[in-house]
């Protein structure tokens, strides 16, 4: 996730993504972030095409090694990172963080019961399999702390992950 390679990869996902908005600009745009190389690369790539869209990290309450960095403007170390999204435990890496903190306009943090029920309304409402890393953007999206942001209207939301034990849903559990 922190090599050049990845985060341009990553980049050519907000490329086709905006792309196929066409001239419907979105507002805003919400990525999932752990290494932060999906992120990264989705920001230069956002910022590229549309310079005035907003770009919002989201992230589990639980690792939030982005929201403590870039409130304080110094890298933070994950450190004893717990959620239900193990695909965001890693922290932001060297090349990642710079790139992220110039470029986002803010992070969400989301809760475990925030994500487990966006992953069971994505999967309900859409019919898409969904992991708990994945449900992140969309439980930030429909968090109170989005929804009262002024000025958004039209938001993307990055759903990136479908690894999934069908046998044990976080919404099953007893």
């Amino acid at each position: 996730y922190d090599h050049p390679d990845i985060i341009c990869g990553a980049g050519t996902l907000a490329l086709e993504f905006l792309t196929q908005i066409g001239e419907d600009k979105l507002d805003a745009i919400i990525i999932p972030v752990g290494g932060g190389g999906m992120l990264s690369g989705c920001c230069i790539a956002a910022k590229g095409l549309q310079p005035d869209i907003r770009v919002y990290a989201a992230e589990p309450v639980g690792a939030d090694d982005c929201a403590k960095s870039f409130r304080t403007g110094t890298f933070c170390e994950q450190t004893d990172p717990r959620t239900i999204a193990d695909g965001l435990l890693t922290s932001m890496g060297d090349l990642t963080w710079p790139i992220i903190q110039d470029h986002i306009t803010d992070v969400i943090t989301v809760t475990e019961e925030e994500i487990v029920s966006a992953m069971r309304l994505v999967w309900m409402r859409m019919k898409l399999v969904i992991e708990p890393s994945a449900a992140v953007g969309v439980a930030a999206a429909l968090s109170k702390s989005f929804k009262d942001r002024e000025g958004i209207k039209r938001v993307g939301v990055v759903l990136c992950g479908g690894n999934v034990d069908i046998d044990a849903l976080p919404w099953q559990q007893s």
